[in-house]
């Protein structure tokens, strides 16, 4: 079983990322349950624009692609900015977007037996909206989402704390990314187990 991380911090390496902090206690708790684990910062990378599945010059997100298909389970760590998902965030939902009417050889949409998941940071409340516009976009390109299907934590309303500033993680965040992880393994196991049908014609 392996899990990808797809970070849509706004900050490229070496700046510290308060998504990247969550995105790692995620990939932890995969790890605790036997899952192989990677993290991308796309921030460090050349993603084009587009929803092309390579756009020429450059592009640095065929690679990524290939990661993306090699997993069973893809978690998106974004930031919350002005009550929404990262650019990168909707530029990496962009890109996924390209192969939803791509098919394997029975028929099936690529992401069809991949499961996801989500990591929202932010200083502001937005987590739920900001889940309920990723989780859309996921789904709509055929990933599949257990309950809990997402964590997230933000801080006081105009204030200056950022959750990778905090001394200790909340325990309701914990217990959360804990649950994340747990359903998120058991439903991409099911999907390895069970894949879906083609979809009827």
């Amino acid at each position: 079983m392996r899990a990808l991380a797809l970070v849509c911090t706004l900050s490229p390496s070496p700046s510290a990322s308060s998504s990247e902090k969550l995105a790692g206690q995620v990939l932890a708790e995969l790890e605790k349950r036997e899952v192989t684990v990677e993290s991308v910062r796309i921030a460090d990378h050349d993603v084009k624009p587009g929803i092309g599945v390579d756009m020429g010059d450059g592009d640095a997100w065929p690679a990524l692609r290939e990661k993306v298909l090699a997993a069973d389970i893809l978690l998106i760590a974004t930031p919350i900015w002005l009550g929404h998902p990262s650019s990168i965030c909707q530029r990496v939902l962009e890109r996924l977007n390209a192969d939803s009417s791509e098919t394997d050889d029975q028929g099936r949409p690529l992401f069809y037996g991949k499961a996801a998941a989500l990591a929202v940071v932010g200083n502001e409340d937005g987590a739920h909206n900001v889940s309920a516009d990723v989780f859309q976009g996921l789904n709509d390109v055929g990933f599949s989402l257990a309950p809990g299907a997402v964590t997230y934590w933000v801080g006081e309303a105009m204030q200056g704390t950022d959750y990778q500033d905090l001394d200790e993680t909340p325990d309701s965040v914990a217990s959360t990314t804990r649950t994340l992880a747990a359903n998120t393994v058991h439903l991409a196991r099911l999907l390895r187990d069970a894949p879906y049908q083609a979809p009827a014609q």
